[in-house]
């Protein structure tokens, strides 16, 4: 019998099977932000445990709360340096050289096919964009995967998706990923890999792939993962070409980590997205979903452009082709956060940042802030957002704040308009 990819990655990494279906596997990468990692290392200080198992694949950063906005921020972050300087942890990204953690470490090339990764954040199902298998974790399998360099888990199950047809003009990979997850809802795929296939994924690029996985978890699922092919090469190439000899041989490699032709899977669902529309979330679950179209009209105060699932140059690239010589509407409010210094960079040579100040929005360092209403762009009581994130929870970007998620074609017409409406790049 055939294996799916996660299965082939779980059989090379194991290290022992200490009960049933308790898989312990070798981590490639441990990756840490401010938030969640300064906690497990306090904790393995205070057990007389403050050590890594390797420090050259441990990738840490601040970026949740950048710069520090209080005393509580600024002491999180201070542990963090202090506890990279005292390791030799080179990759550690503080602030002026930061960003959002699941764009920088991709964008540092510290993710490969058939990795495994964890991360003390939801969202590091990010990574199986790659064909890697990558999940989020909580504080003690932090610390033991810090400490000893391994992780436990259950034995994946997963769910493929066929995705076949062609995207209509104006229709993104942030409309596909909602579509999906209003189809399997949010408990759907809990512990349980997606596997995203088809001639629509084939056409992404490895951006558009990150924004599919990225919110693999907003329907319960542990990791959402590509096949790797020429497309994940050419990214990664700038990084592996010492290793390989030409792109194809590359290519070859890396073809093991595809599911077989005969593995077998929990449910297979397919689908034609060629009649897709525009989507966005009402209400306070990411399986609320409706087409921007049924939405059209409502309401927002605020409109934010960023994070680890559409803060990338394409989706600046898409907004600003929007927004240019426009102006936001004096009833909203905008707020654009590139998610790396990189893309920042890119944006400023462009001309990308220009045409967003141009309208009228207000452009931010790179930081996760908005997203989970830390910082940049927090949401007054009764305030609504129109948003590129991936989260909509009550409360999510503020204590009584309504969020809807969409693209950022979407999310910039929106700002124009001052109310939800589609872009002018969508042909209905």
């Amino acid at each position: 019998m055939g294996k799916t990819i996660a299965e082939k990655i779980f059989d090379s990494h194991r290290v022992e099977e200490p009960f049933p279906d308790t898989h312990v596997l070798k981590l490639d990468r441990v990756f840490c932000h401010e938030i969640t990692t300064p906690i497990a290392i306090t904790d393995l200080m205070a057990r007389g445990m403050d050590r890594v198992f390797d420090p050259t694949k441990i990738k840490a950063v601040i970026d949740h709360v950048t710069p520090a906005k209080d005393s509580k921020t600024a002491e999180q972050g201070k542990i963090m340096r202090e506890w990279a300087k005292r390791h030799g942890i080179k990759d550690f990204f503080d602030v002026g050289r930061n960003g959002v953690c699941h764009a920088i470490f991709p964008e540092k090339g510290f993710v490969r096919p058939g990795y495994t990764v964890i991360m003390g954040d939801s969202h590091t199902c990010t990574h199986g964009a790659f064909g890697a298998f990558a999940a989020g974790v909580g504080t003690t399998d932090l610390e033991v995967g810090i400490l000893k360099g391994v992780c436990s888990f259950h034995f994946p199950k997963t769910i493929k998706f066929v995705l076949n047809g062609e995207l209509k003009p104006g229709v993104y990979a942030k409309d596909v990923i909602l579509f999906i997850i209003k189809q399997l809802t949010v408990n759907g795929a809990t512990n349980k890999v997606i596997e995203f296939t088809g001639p629509i994924v084939e056409k992404m690029s490895m951006e558009s792939r990150m924004t599919i996985c990225n919110m693999a978890i907003e329907a319960g699922g542990t990791c959402g993962i590509c096949y790797p092919d020429m497309t994940t090469v050419d990214y990664l190439w700038d990084f592996i070409k010492d290793e390989y000899s030409t792109k194809e041989e590359a290519l070859a490699d890396y073809s093991k980590w595809v599911s077989d032709e005969d593995a077998e899977y929990e449910e297979i669902y397919e689908y034609d997205m060629s009649e897709l529309e525009p989507m966005v979330t009402f209400g306070y679950k990411p399986d609320q979903v409706k087409s921007v179209k049924d939405m059209e009209g409502t309401k927002v105060d605020q409109i934010y452009i960023g994070s680890c699932t559409n803060g990338r140059i394409e989706d600046l690239r898409v907004a600003a082709k929007v927004l240019e010589g426009k102006k936001i509407s004096d009833d909203v409010r905008g707020i654009v956060s590139p998610a790396t210094p990189k893309i920042y960079s890119m944006a400023l040579k462009e001309g990308i940042i220009d045409i967003f100040q141009d309208a009228g929005f207000c452009v931010t360092n790179p930081t996760c802030g908005a997203c989970l209403g830390m910082s940049n762009g927090v949401l007054a009581e009764g305030e609504v957002c129109a948003s590129t994130t991936n989260r909509n929870f009550n409360g999510r970007m503020g204590k009584g704040g309504t969020v809807h998620l969409m693209s950022p074609a979407t999310a910039a017409a929106t700002a124009i308009a001052g109310a939800i409406t589609n872009s002018e790049l969508f042909e209905a």
